[in-house]
C-alpha cells in the first residue's frame, strides 16, 4: 500500500503591515488595501479586543457620541466605517427613524449583520448595513441628519476627502460626530498611554486575535502619526462645517468631535 502524505500547509499570507512601513502608515500608497486586509484578519476578535484594551470604556464613548448627536425623532443617521456595528446599534436605540451602517471591509459587516439578529429592543428593520467607501458615499446630497464615524477617520486614505463627503450628504442643520483616539495632555499619563499602546497592547491584542496582519502594530502608529486635535478641528472647518468642538473623554485617550451644518447652508453638491 503506498504511503500517504499529508498535503503541504497552505502558505501564509504576508502581513498587511511590516515594521518599516509603520513610521508613517498614512503616507503609504497602498494604505487602503492594507487597511482592508488588516480588518478582515481581525474581524472575529475585534469586539473582544476593543472591550479588553479600552478597559470596557469603548461602549461608554459610543453612548456619549449618540448623546452628542442629539438625534431627534424621524431623523436619518449614517454611521461610516461602522465595523462590527457597535455605534450603529447605539444609534438604533435613539429616536432615529433609520440607521445605515457602512464599512469598507466585508468581513466586519458579516459580524455586524450577525449581531443585528441578536439585538434586543430594536426592530431589525431599523438598521441597514452596506459596503462602501467613506471617500465616495453612494448617496445624494442632503440625505442624512447625522453622520458618524468612530475610530475610522484615520484609516481612510484621505480624511479631508471623507470630511467633504460627510458635509455633502448632510442636510442643513445636520451634525457630524467623530470619535477618535488621541494622546493625553498630562505628561505622566501620556507616557503611560504611549507605553501601553506601543508595547503592551500590541502583544496582548495579537495573542487574543491570533493576528498575523500587523493590525495591532498599525494601531498605535496610526494614532501617533495622525492629525492633532487642532488639525482635525481645522479640517472640519475647512470642509464647510461650523460650531466645531472637541471633547476629551477618559483623560483625553479618546476625543469626541462634533461639527454642524448651518441650518441656512446651501446644499452641497
Amino acid at each position: 500500500m503506498p504511503t500517504q502524505h499529508a498535503p503541504p500547509p497552505a502558505p501564509q499570507a504576508p502581513p498587511a503591515w511590516r515594521e518599516n512601513e509603520l513610521a508613517n502608515p498614512h503616507a503609504d500608497a497602498e494604505k487602503a488595501g492594507k487597511v482592508r486586509r488588516m480588518f478582515a484578519a481581525i474581524a472575529g476578535a475585534y469586539d473582544l479586543n476593543n472591550r479588553v484594551h479600552s478597559l470596557w470604556r469603548d461602549q461608554a464613548w459610543r453612548r456619549f457620541a449618540v448623546r452628542a448627536a442629539a438625534v431627534r425623532p424621524g431623523e436619518r443617521v449614517l454611521d461610516v466605517a461602522c465595523g462590527t456595528g457597535d455605534l450603529t446599534q447605539a444609534f438604533a436605540r435613539s429616536p432615529a427613524a433609520g440607521v445605515i451602517g457602512m464599512d469598507f471591509t466585508p468581513e466586519m459587516l458579516d459580524v455586524a449583520r450577525a449581531k443585528k439578529q441578536r439585538l434586543e429592543g430594536v426592530p431589525a428593520s431599523k438598521i441597514t448595513y452596506m459596503q462602501g467607501d467613506a471617500q465616495d458615499l453612494p448617496f445624494p446630497a442632503s440625505s442624512f441628519d447625522v453622520v458618524s464615524i468612530a475610530f475610522g477617520i484615520r484609516n481612510v486614505e484621505s480624511p479631508r476627502r471623507a470630511l467633504a463627503e460627510f458635509r455633502r450628504v448632510l442636510r442643513p442643520g445636520g451634525r457630524l460626530i467623530v470619535l477618535e483616539f488621541d494622546r493625553p495632555s498630562w505628561g505622566p499619563l501620556r507616557w503611560f498611554n504611549d507605553v501601553y499602546c506601543a508595547k503592551i497592547m500590541p502583544r496582548t491584542a495579537t495573542l487574543i486575535s491570533g493576528d498575523r496582519s500587523g493590525a495591532y502594530k498599525y494601531l498605535p502608529a496610526s494614532v501617533s502619526t495622525f492629525m492633532t486635535r487642532d488639525d482635525m478641528c481645522a479640517a472640519m472647518a475647512e470642509t464647510g462645517f461650523s460650531g466645531v468642538s472637541a471633547t476629551p473623554l477618559t483623560f483625553g485617550i479618546c476625543v469626541c468631535y462634533r461639527a454642524d451644518v448651518s441650518p441656512t447652508a446651501a446644499a452641497s453638491t
